[in-house]
């Protein structure tokens, strides 16, 4: 922050400490002005931009907690400091919770508060600076919002951009929580139909009886219960994707229809006598092994060649872990926002045990633990008093990758798991390079390479 921006405001109902500070503040590189109460000072804030602001708690007109309220609810900018005399103590923390930076208490000397603003100024340096990194990571690192910088991921970006223009079937596999539904979003915002609805339903949470009904649309006495004509899902999705997730989950008398609308684009309402045209682009997902359920008569074959036409499989989380680090910074920022703790990192120690966790429940189990470890934190910083006990439970798994507890260089945890992964599959293949490249999915000079880069020759 350069110093001709350093606008700051006082707020006191003594004329004398107004002064003061004022007068201090300019010998220290600020431009300061002053204001005796809380209505003059929201006029002054709502004219004229102030990168912090100093405040009295006890003031005639509009006290300093009805200042905070009312620049909160108008949105004005600014980082508020409270002063605080004996007895607002209690007072001046419950405006930290609404809002407030941080409080000074009364008498006070003028080191202390060049010390809090410097904090403050610190503070919005490094969040000016997280938000720059993100940008980065998103342009770098991102597709919609889905996060990952490794390769089988990117190849599934190239993927959705193959696919997001054309009215082709799409099925998304891939294990719960790896973010299938998320795909389809990308692929459905990022293409020709991004205009049109996109609608999703999961197949398995609808009871069979009432399934057809919900896809279809019913008409006026089609049941007991019609007692109005109504719309399906596929009507709604119109001109849109509808996105069917589970689809491993439909009943067998519901899939033979589903592929009669696929093939002919026309869907027919339970109770109706003639068919109405859709324009629907199907998008399905699945956790199941839907050849195997094929191969049982689970799942009707035919349907399945029909929504098989493009397939995007989804890696679990623990074939890549190289994206927890970029993960973690993301729901951070995407949670800390939403629990008010902004500007919020996670430990060295605790990236060591997230990126030594298996992750069943893949990037949605991940998102979980951290929005938990945020409720819990009480400090700047996540540390393993956070996580869930099980998580906990893993530290002495994950010694091989050891970073230094002042380290938070995510290139030098990405190099001990390459590490860790490269001497892992020398093990097992007993030392065959060929086959542990095969294993690492690099080719054989990329581990080469690496070898010799971390003199592992």
């Amino acid at each position: 922050m350069r110093g001709e921006e350093r606008r700051v405001l006082v707020i006191d109902d003594e004329e004398n400490l107004r002064h003061m500070l004022r007068s201090m503040l300019r010998k220290s590189g600020y431009e300061a002005d002053e204001a005796p109460d809380g209505e003059a000072a929201f006029a002054r804030a709502s004219a004229t931009r102030y990168d912090f602001i100093l405040c009295d708690i006890r003031m005639p007109v509009l006290d300093g907690v009805g200042f905070l309220r009312k620049v909160q609810e108008a949105g004005i900018g600014g980082t508020v400091i409270m002063m605080s005399a004996y007895g607002t103590i209690d007072t001046a923390v419950q405006c930290m919770k609404e809002g407030a930076y941080d409080y000074v208490s009364k008498p006070f000397r003028t080191d202390e508060i060049l010390l809090v603003l410097r904090k403050a100024e610190e503070r919005e340096r490094l969040k000016h600076e997280n938000r720059r990194l993100r940008e980065e990571v998103e342009r770098e690192y991102s597709f919609g919002s889905i996060v990952s910088r490794s390769s089988r991921m990117k190849g599934i970006f190239q993927l959705i951009r193959r696919v997001c223009d054309v009215k082709t079937t799409i099925l998304i596999l891939g294990e719960s929580g790896t973010g299938k539904e998320l795909v389809a979003r990308a692929i459905h915002h990022n293409g020709s139909r991004r205009d049109g609805p996109f609608v999703a339903v999961n197949c398995g949470a609808i009871p069979e009886n009432l399934l057809e009904s919900e896809l279809f649309g019913h008409v006026r006495g089609a049941f007991t219960d019609a007692a109005a004509d109504r719309q399906g899902l596929f009507e709604e999705a119109n001109g849109g994707t509808l996105f069917l997730d589970e689809i491993g989950e439909m009943p067998l008398t519901l899939q033979v229809k589903l592929l009669r609308v696929l093939q002919e684009g026309e869907i027919r309402r339970v109770g109706a006598a003639k068919p109405t045209k859709v324009d629907v682009r199907v998008i399905s997902a699945t956790a199941r092994d839907l050849q195997k359920d094929t191969a049982a008569g689970r799942f009707r074959e035919d349907l399945f060649f029909r929504l098989n036409v493009f397939s995007i499989t989804l890696p679990p989380l623990r074939d890549r872990l190289e994206d927890v680090p970029l993960l973690v910074n993301h729901f951070l920022a995407k949670h800390g926002s939403q629990l008010a703790k902004s500007g919020l990192t996670a430990s060295p120690e605790v990236l060591r045990m997230l990126m030594g966790y298996s992750w069943p429940g893949n990037v949605r189990e991940l998102e979980n633990c951290i929005e938990r470890s945020l409720i819990l934190c009480d400090g700047g910083t996540i540390g393993t008093d956070c996580l869930p006990e099980h998580l906990c439970s893993i530290r002495s798994a994950v010694t091989s990758l050891s970073l230094p507890d002042d380290s938070l260089s995510i290139k030098k945890a990405e190099e001990l798991l390459e590490r860790d992964y490269i001497r892992r599959a020398l093990h097992k293949t007993g030392g065959n390079r060929t086959h542990a490249a095969r294993l690492l999915e690099i080719s054989h000079r990329a581990l080469l390479y690496k070898l010799k880069e971390y003199g592992m020759e």
